[in-house]
């Protein structure tokens, strides 16, 4: 597991200053890039920002703000987490992370999901009656652009294409591509009949429930004759100095977010007990570096995954908070990690 690749996400959630105020969403942005950066110091291999149109978080235009990060980092691979494909144009995702590769000297990628939030659609004059055929016919045409050859393709979704070419193309020309997966099967065996990476979204329960979804994705590639490419997993997570510090600093925000989004989802106010129970026994990682990294090794080992990213913001917490989090992720979690595994 030396070359296991290491993660951090978000969905650039609106943090709070030092007086406990939430911030702008301008400075949230500009907090996120300066997150980025640290990152990049430090080590971490991804930096993957996710798409949200709903007032707790500041991106929506996650490509827009990787170019910010590609001028200011060097190595860091800068990839989105995910791109709502369904109600964006597969034609102008293509060219926008193709400039995005341009402008970070070839170090951008892109993971691609249907959207666990639907604000997108009505925003952009979709209907999610066609939540399914949008995502199936937009993933078939941006396969096809990945060969970055003249394209011809007819689907219902949008205009047809005859021999078009698209530009700008990489300068490797390959764009690093993966479909996010929350844990449909259906879902699965499309990104394996693509041949595309896997990255599973593992945000509550035992990680080791979806082993059936990575044994899955091997079975169906090698049935369609594809690749299977190293699968990825992202969780949840915060780090503090102590367990203790960890929990108490991030459960007021993850509480407020998770009930605001549970109550238009139908679910019960989270309580403090799930919470606790989630951390020791589910997809939670919470708690002092030595904590996290055990449990993520944990996860690794039981799920032979080749990446994990940390989803590192959830709900408001202190820019501060936020700063130690990637800090400590970067300088003790991942080394502590490492060697684990090579133990």
């Amino acid at each position: 597991m030396s070359d296991l690749v290491f993660g951090l996400d978000t969905f650039g959630d609106v943090p709070e200053d030092d007086s406990g105020a939430l911030v702008p969403h301008a400075r949230s942005i500009r907090q996120t890039v300066a997150e980025a950066v640290l990152a990049d110091e430090l080590g971490v291999d991804v930096l993957a920002l996710g798409e949200h149109h709903r007032p707790e978080y500041s991106v929506s235009s996650p490509e827009t703000v990787l170019a910010g990060i590609a001028a200011r980092t060097e190595r860091m691979r800068l990839s989105s987490g995910v791109t709502v494909l369904s109600s964006d144009d597969p034609v102008r995702v293509f060219q926008r992370f193709a400039t995005l590769d341009a402008l970070s000297d070839g170090r951008a990628e892109i993971i691609l999901g249907r959207g666990s939030f639907t604000e997108s659609f009505p925003l952009f004059g979709y209907d999610l009656a066609d939540y399914d055929v949008l995502f199936e016919e937009k993933l078939d045409l941006f396969v096809q652009l990945l060969k970055e050859e003249p394209v011809t393709w007819k689907g219902t979704v949008r205009a047809p294409l005859d021999n078009a070419e698209v530009y700008p193309t990489t300068e490797s020309g390959h764009l690093p591509t993966w479909v996010g997966v929350g844990g449909s099967p259906q879902s699965v065996v499309r990104t394996a009949r693509h041949g595309l990476p896997l990255m599973i979204a593992i945000i509550g329960g035992a990680p080791t429930r979806f082993a059936p979804y990575i044994d899955l994705y091997e079975r169906a590639t090698a049935q369609f004759g594809t690749t299977a490419h190293p699968v990825g997993m992202h969780s949840p997570g915060f780090i503090a100095d102590t367990d203790e510090e960890a929990r108490e600093a991030h459960w007021p925000g993850y509480r407020v977010i998770r009930d605001r989004i549970g109550a238009l989802r139908g679910w019960p106010p989270v309580r403090r007990e799930e919470y606790e129970a989630e951390i020791a026994h589910g997809s939670m990682y919470v708690g002092s570096p030595e904590t996290v990294a055990r449990k993520i090794a944990r996860a690794v080992r039981d799920l032979q995954v080749g990446r994990f990213d940390l989803i590192y913001t959830s709900g408001s917490q202190s820019i501060s908070h936020r700063l130690r989090t990637v800090e400590l992720y970067g300088t003790k979690v991942i080394p502590m990690v490492r060697d684990m595994l090579a133990g």
